[in-house]
């Protein structure tokens, strides 16, 4: 039974389910009626950060341009251009004891595809989720739905997985940002 969590609640993942090696983190979204004559396209990102909250090279930003971490441990699954569907619109994998001891969060974003020249923000997405599954069983582990809190902000820090104590534990975040793709990656250390 997956636990639903409310934006900023923490739980464990490793230590509940001793074995874990494996996780898929999945994310979803609708977009509203929308008559502005573009499409959406939200993307999903990986940053592998340190204590500080920092990436150590522009290798720790996983997304659909660099798929893969060279440690193999966040692989993302592919860029889903339409977010047409059921199910999780995009997912990346984890493979948690293979992410690189100095790595202590792996934050996971969304962000909508040139939101500014589009004229696109949050506030026409809707049912707007993370999950955690066990790649192995299926699982449903942990679930956070976002809610209709985000109005003008054009990428969100949706959750984050993290070590605490030798542990992994998932932290539901909600924090929303201006500024898109580029906001996200000078908060997490990257030059854009």
């Amino acid at each position: 039974m997956a636990i639903t969590l409310a934006k900023g609640q923490k739980v464990d993942l490793t230590k509940t389910n001793p074995g874990l090696k494996n996780v898929i983190v999945g994310l979803g979204w609708d977009t509203n009626k929308y008559d502005g004559g573009h499409s959406f396209d939200l993307d999903t990102a990986a940053f592998l950060t340190t204590g500080a909250g920092r990436v150590t090279s522009d290798v720790d930003f996983i997304f659909y341009n660099n798929l893969r971490h060279p440690s193999d441990s966040v692989i993302h699954l592919g860029d889903n251009l339409t977010g047409i569907g059921e199910g999780d619109d995009e997912q990346i994998k984890v493979v948690l004891d293979q992410v690189p001891a100095n790595i202590e969060r792996i934050a996971f974003t969304v962000t909508i595809h040139e939101a500014m020249q589009r004229n696109q923000n949050f506030g026409q997405v809707s049912n707007s989720y993370i999950r955690v599954l066990d790649e192995a069983t299926g699982a449903e582990l942990v679930r956070y739905d976002l809610g209709e809190d985000f109005s003008i902000e054009t990428a969100i820090v949706v959750g984050e997985l993290y070590r605490h104590n030798g542990e992994w534990k998932f932290n539901a975040v909600g924090s929303g940002y201006q500024g898109g793709l580029a906001a996200l990656c000078g908060n997490f250390g990257i030059n854009v």
